[in-house]
């Protein structure tokens, strides 16, 4: 018979040395994303209740417009009260907007519903990153944050396995579950994290409490610029390309095609790919994954048949990996540990602001200048995004060389 450890020593390699409140984290938010759906499935749930195309547009603005805001209040509450309130927090709090959303009687209500989920469904996630930040020590947190990464596409994948299925039932049964998910992760988090994790340091310099501290990080700012440029071209495969696919006369069953690829590659690719970047610079890797993305996504121009669209998923998903790899990583290595919840709301905010920023410029240049247009752009922003990135690895590399110092004289016995 033949030796298991090298499947011991790959499976330490992938899932060991992390402290168990990473695992609770980890698990509650694979519990969560399991029954994401309500989100996914909302322009179909507003379609239900006699909602005009126009209206829709407004209602999907305004749970933009409530995400903008979500990640800001929850990186605040994470340094203000400390992480593991504000994850119990923002995780019962988004139900009430998931209620509000079921309930609204018009589409003004709608609305403001809407804002309130996208509000209240924000606040987790940084004060979670923080958290894993606070527990996981510099060598593993690649490891951690990939691991999130690959985790969340796992929890992804099976909410959009079942989301179908029950739409089709009813959709206050996505409602139920995905509020009950909300309140699982919620019950994991307050029984498996201890109330004594290490609290933030309060800092009593003027202006240290807002986000004035992330705005005068100059390297911050630079991260979030270049990552606001990559996260709105890999945003164009929510929007543009099922625009793609519809005006190729393609059914949407190719885009759910689409999806089920991705989740596919990035679910295998994720682990595999960890080990062999993991010994890599975290800028140098973060930047091979915004050319993969836009290299990818611009190839999009080239399909016109189903098997060609399913193929250049292939290019974007392993640059989607990639990144899953470092980015979160990179945001707790530029930040000071007394404000890790504020850096990543900061981020967070990035995503929400491309996820604003990708509609409009789909629709802008699909529809004015044209398709071409868009991909060719796709192209060229995707690799002056990577080159730029790469321009920033000498000031991360110093920023984590204080902040290795700092948590070893933190370790050292007094």
């Amino acid at each position: 018979m033949s030796s298991p450890a090298p499947l011991r020593t790959a499976l330490s390699a992938n899932f060991g040395g992390l402290p168990r409140p990473f695992w609770i984290v980890f698990a509650g938010m694979i519990a969560n994303r399991i029954g994401t759906m309500v989100v996914p499935f909302l322009v179909f749930y507003l379609g239900s209740r006699g909602i005009t195309t126009a209206q829709t547009g407004g209602i999907v603005v305004a749970l933009g417009a409530g995400g903008m805001f979500g990640p800001l209040l929850g990186g605040l509450l994470a340094d203000r009260i400390g992480r593991r309130p504000a994850v119990i927090i923002g995780l019962v709090a988004t139900p009430a907007g998931l209620g509000a959303l079921l309930a609204a009687p018009n589409a003004v209500t709608l609305g403001v519903a809407a804002a309130l989920l996208g509000l209240t469904s924000g606040i987790y996630r940084p004060a979670a990153s923080a958290l894993v930040g606070d527990v996981v020590g510099t060598d593993l947190r690649g490891k951690a944050f990939s691991l999130l990464h690959w985790g969340f596409n796992i929890g992804t994948a099976a909410a959009s396995a079942g989301a179908g299925y029950l739409a089709g039932r009813g959709f206050w049964l996505l409602f139920l579950l995905d509020g009950a998910t909300c309140l699982v992760y919620a019950g994991i988090v307050l029984v498996g994290i201890p109330k004594d994790l290490p609290r933030p340091k309060v800092t009593k310099a003027p202006g240290s409490g807002g986000y004035g501290v992330v705005f005068r990080d100059r390297l911050m700012v630079a991260h979030m610029a270049l990552s606001l440029l990559g996260i709105t071209i890999y945003t164009q495969t929510e929007f543009t390309i099922p625009l793609a696919i519809r005006s190729d006369g393609l059914s949407p069953a190719v885009f759910g095609m689409v999806g089920v690829a991705n989740a596919v590659l990035v679910v295998a690719l994720q682990p595999v790919l960890y080990g062999r970047l993991s010994g890599l610079p975290r800028v140098k890797v973060l930047a091979a994954s915004w050319a993969l993305i836009g290299l990818g996504v611009a190839s999009t121009g080239l399909a016109h048949q189903a098997w060609q669209y399913v193929l250049t998923v292939v290019v974007w998903s392993l640059g989607e990996v990639v990144n899953g790899v470092v980015a979160g990583a990179i945001v707790t290595d530029i930040a000071p540990e007394e404000a890790r919840g504020r850096y990543q709301g900061a981020f967070s905010w990035v995503w929400s602001a491309a996820r604003l920023a990708a509609p409009v410029i789909a629709v802008g240049l699909f529809t004015t200048i044209g398709p071409a247009a868009l991909w060719w752009g796709c192209a060229v922003v995707g690799l002056l995004t990577a080159v730029a990135t790469v321009r920033l690895t000498g000031a991360v590399e110093r920023r984590l060389s204080v902040t290795q110092q700092v948590e070893t004289k933190v370790l050292e016995p007094a």
